[in-house]
């Protein structure tokens, strides 16, 4: 069975999203931005979603887990619950 290591940081606009991918990119903590902006309540473990199996998250965002490329920042990705920011640390 496939899992994965993740986090996130979940916002209610594009715009949001689009601008803490800006500043993670300039070298801000995703942690710390989680922490302060992330609406999940896996915000207040940095945005850490622990081990994901598929099938565990939204179609959207479980695409982005199991199919992009490890380590980088993806997103703004939309979902029924606002716009995410999403990192995979590893898979198998």
């Amino acid at each position: 069975m496939a899992k994965a290591m993740a986090r996130h940081i979940l916002v209610k606009t594009e715009a949001e999203a689009a601008g803490l991918k800006k500043r993670i990119a300039a070298g801000e903590a995703f942690d710390v931005l989680a922490r302060k902006h992330s609406t999940c309540p896996s915000g207040k473990k940095g945005g850490d979603l622990g081990e994901v199996r598929p099938g565990q998250m939204v179609r959207a965002i479980d695409q982005v887990i199991f199919k992009k490329a490890l380590r980088e920042v993806h997103g703004p990705v939309k979902s029924q619950f606002g716009y995410h920011l999403v990192q995979v640390f590893f898979r198998d």
